[in-house]
Order: C-alpha cells, then sequence, then structure tokens
C-alpha cells in the first residue's frame, strides 16, 4: 500500500460531488469574506482609537475580531479555490499547518469567550472591586493563557494526526484538513487519535463552556437581586450581545462535534462547517456593534475623523 509523504499531500473534495451554481457560490462567499475582514477591522481600529473602549471589555473584544479574521482566513481561501476548480490539491504539510491553525483559532475563540464571561461577571457582581480584580496584570495573564492553552491542544492533535498512516486514496471529503475527515482516511490504527479526541478534546471543549454557563447563573441571580429597574437593564445589557455570539458559536460547534461517530455524514458537516468558518466571523462585529452604543459612538467618531481627513 503506497504511503503519503511529505510532497504527496492530500486532495480535498470540496464541493466537487454538489449541485450548485459555481460563481453564485464563489460571489457570495467572497463578498462574506470580504466583510467579514471590513467589520472586524473597523471595529479593531475603534476600540484603538477609543479611549473610552480602552476597557477589559473592548480589549477581549478586539482579540475577538482579530482571532475572527485569522479563523476566517484559515480556510475560506482554500474553500474559493475548491469553488473555483473542484477537487484541489493540498501539500502534507500544508494540510496539518491548516488544521492546527484551525482548530488553534477555534479553540482560542472559545476561550476568549469564556474570559468574557469572567469579565462580566465581576463587573456585576462584583463592581466595586472590579478594577482592582480585572488589573492589567491580570488581563495579560487571562488573554496569554487562552492563546497558550489554544496553542497546546492544536499541536497536541496535529502531532498525533501527523503520525498516522495515510495510504494511496488521499480524498479528504471536505474543503479543509479537519480532524474527523483525516482520521477516517488513515489506514493505521486510530484509536489513540480517538481517544484523545474523546478525552482531551472533550475537557478543551467542554471547560469554556462550563465556565460561561456558572459565570451567567451567578451573573443572572445577581441581575434579579438588583432593586434598581435601570441598573437591571443596563446590566443585562452589557451581557446580551455577548450571549447572542456565545449561542452563535457553540450553537454550529454543537452540531459538527458533540454527536456520535455514526451519525458522520461528509455532505453534513461541509455544509455546517460553511457556517461557523465563513458566517459566524462575519456576524460576530455586527453583534456588538448594532447592540453597543460605546461601539455606535466609537464608529461615528472615526466615520467623521475619516471624512475630516
Amino acid at each position: 500500500m503506497e504511503m503519503v509523504n511529505l510532497t504527496s499531500g492530500f486532495v480535498l473534495l470540496g464541493f466537487s460531488d454538489f449541485h450548485y451554481n459555481h460563481a453564485a457560490l464563489f460571489s457570495t462567499i467572497l463578498g462574506i469574506y470580504t466583510l467579514t475582514w471590513t467589520a472586524n477591522l473597523l471595529l479593531l481600529t475603534s476600540i484603538k482609537v477609543s479611549p473610552h473602549l480602552h476597557t477589559p471589555m473592548y480589549f477581549f473584544l478586539g482579540n475577538l475580531s482579530a482571532v475572527d479574521i485569522s479563523f476566517s482566513t484559515v480556510t475560506v481561501p482554500k474553500l474559493l479555490s475548491c469553488i473555483l476548480y473542484g477537487r484541489t490539491s493540498i501539500s502534507f504539510l500544508g494540510c496539518f499547518l491548516q488544521m492546527f491553525f484551525f482548530l488553534f483559532f477555534g479553540t482560542t475563540e472559545s476561550f476568549i469567550l469564556a474570559a468574557m464571561a469572567f469579565d462580566r461577571y465581576l463587573a456585576i457582581c462584583n463592581p466595586l472591586r472590579y478594577s482592582l480584580l480585572m488589573s492589567d496584570k491580570v488581563l495579560g495573564m487571562l488573554t496569554s493563557n487562552c492563546y497558550l492553552a489554544a496553542s497546546l491542544h492544536s499541536l497536541l492533535h496535529t502531532y498525533m494526526l501527523s503520525h498516522l498512516t495515510y495510504c494511496k486514496h488521499r480524498l479528504i471529503p471536505h474543503f479543509f484538513c479537519d480532524v474527523t475527515p483525516l482520521i477516517k482516511l488513515s489506514c493505521s490504527s486510530t484509536k489513540l487519535a480517538e481517544l484523545l479526541i474523546y478525552t482531551e478534546g472533550s475537557i478543551a471543549g467542554n471547560i469554556p463552556f462550563l465556565f460561561i454557563l456558572i459565570s451567567y447563573v451567578l451573573i443572572t441571580r445577581a441581575i434579579v437581586k438588583m432593586k434598581n429597574s435601570s441598573r437591571r437593564s443596563k446590566a443585562f445589557s452589557s451581557c446580551s450581545s455577548h450571549l447572542m455570539v456565545i449561542c452563535l458559536f457553540y450553537g454550529t460547534d454543537i452540531f459538527i462535534y458533540f454527536r456520535p461517530p455514526s451519525d458522520y455524514s461528509s455532505q453534513y458537516d461541509r455544509l455546517v462547517s460553511m457556517a461557523y468558518t465563513i458566517i459566524t466571523p462575519m456576524l460576530n462585529p455586527f453583534i456588538y456593534s448594532l447592540r453597543n452604543q460605546d461601539v455606535k459612538q466609537a464608529l461615528k467618531k472615526l466615520k467623521k475623523n475619516v471624512s475630516h481627513n
């Protein structure tokens, strides 16, 4: 049996087994990708140039925008290539680099969302001690730990899968190198890799979600106890955008990774993957911009400064 080596690589099936209008899909995805870059860069610039947005919440939001741009860039260019040319080749090294960064940015977003939940918890449940508890040192440690944990998680899975044996059949039924299609493509034992996914992978995915859940249980309890209705409304408003982003992120994530292996369908996975690799990074900045008065004001100020210049 012929093994895949560093030069032979893989072939991404993309959507070559689907019947669709190539020009329309290419134009739509390119438009969404352009909008993702534009919206997230605008949000990042607004946060940077507006002193009143130099707070922990917007620091995390800026990191989230940077991660969203990177996350979509890992997969969308290759997806556009698949739409244009059908099946697209990718080198062995390129495939595992893509998988590493896909896991890295996806996991980083999960941890940043958990850090943002912690920030909201401190701001609402401990307002008097907030500035002390969420100091620059704590903020730096939280953020760096998000990236460090995500890099270790991604490196572990990428290393494990890159050391599997891949045989002559090297067609990946996806538009990027993802974990499940690669495991199914291997002709060697994948028990250790699958065990790693179900143990470490589940821990890395579930801990941020549980942390968010506990944070919001405590936040909800604190909001309900507030006697001042305007204060209660303001507290809820500061959390609503974050909650919408969480639902969007974990909603699509659950459809892909939290289901039995027997339910695996390559066509289903490709369609759902388009939602969280393309749609979610585009929607996040709009959710925060449309529902946040501070961000709206910063964007208006940025627009005014640009028009004057």
